[in-house]
């Protein structure tokens, strides 16, 4: 090895060395309050107690999830309800988001301000000011029996309708978000185009807006998707139960009945379905670099 060799190796080294200085606290933290705790989540599902009370490495919680009729109900409903809070997010979010790219204008701002400001607020407050709406002496029955549209207080509460308007309402801006960034960058002398072709508007949308845009919907719909997964205090607060999920079977596991490793193997197959949604949006920003 030349000198010149050497020398370039070592400035290469103290380089990294000095890259990684500034990011290493960061890699501790990660290390010690994520890595760990995962790990030590997946080996708790490993071992199950034995008659005598030691802990056998097995694989019986998993097979109980994945035979047992009631926990395979329960996953199916957590992707059931996931998938339709994530479809009728879909259906608000795009008009809510083609007005503000197409029609805002000066409202713009105003708008992405009424979008964002209830994220600024706690998951509990907003679960709560639905209990207030919804409740059986609450603003929505009270009003609806003043204006004698019923004659006895609907029960809203602890109902899977209710579980899916807290959903709607949690994860919709991240849906109009990831839908109106996408709007933007759709060159609106296309559509102009179409339209002096003689397309109606209705076409045109359908023909080149919406497939243009279909990649603001496929990345919200995984973002949505993703986290009503693991959504939990929506669920316990407004569905009381009514609604069984893998969130709440785990804090049932967990904090009721006191089973960490079946609680924590009922954890791993979210975090597994979460992975799933984070690759399929990685694939998507990957071909929309490569088409780029």
């Amino acid at each position: 090895m030349t000198a010149a060799a050497a020398t370039a190796i070592r400035r290469s080294r103290r380089a990294l060395g000095a890259g990684l200085w500034p990011v290493l606290p960061a890699m501790i933290f990660l290390l010690l309050f994520f890595l760990l705790p995962l790990a030590e989540n997946g080996l708790q599902s490993l071992y199950v107690p034995d008659a005598a009370g030691e802990p056998v490495f097995s694989l019986d919680y998993y097979v109980r999830l994945f035979t047992d009729g009631y926990y395979l109900g329960v996953l199916g409903r957590t992707i059931w309800v996931s998938l339709l809070a994530t479809i009728i997010c879909i259906l608000i979010g795009y008009p809510v988001a083609f007005f503000m790219v197409r029609h805002a204008g000066r409202w713009n701002g105003l708008m992405i301000f009424l979008l964002v400001a209830p994220l600024l607020t706690s998951i509990i407050m907003r679960t709560f000011g639905w209990n207030v709406i919804l409740a059986r002496n609450g603003v929505l029955n009270s009003t609806l029996m003043s204006l004698g549209l019923i004659e006895r207080p609907l029960r809203l509460l602890q109902d899977p309708s209710a579980v899916i308007i807290g959903l709607v309402h949690v994860l919709v801006p991240f849906m109009v978000i990831s839908i109106a960034a996408v709007l933007k960058g759709i060159d609106t002398r296309l559509e102009e185009a179409a339209e002096l072709l003689g397309a109606s508007r209705w076409r045109t949308f359908r023909e080149i807006t919406l497939p243009l845009s279909l990649d603001g919907i496929a990345t919200g719909a995984i973002v949505v998707f993703m986290l009503a997964n693991g959504s939990f205090l929506t669920m316990l607060l407004l569905g009381g139960g009514s609604v069984v999920t893998l969130p709440l079977l785990i804090y049932q596991q967990f904090l009721l009945v006191q089973n960490l490793g079946f609680a924590a193997a009922m954890g791993n197959v979210l975090l597994v379905l979460a992975v799933i949604s984070l690759f399929l949006q990685l694939r998507l920003i990957r071909r929309d670099g490569g088409a780029s």
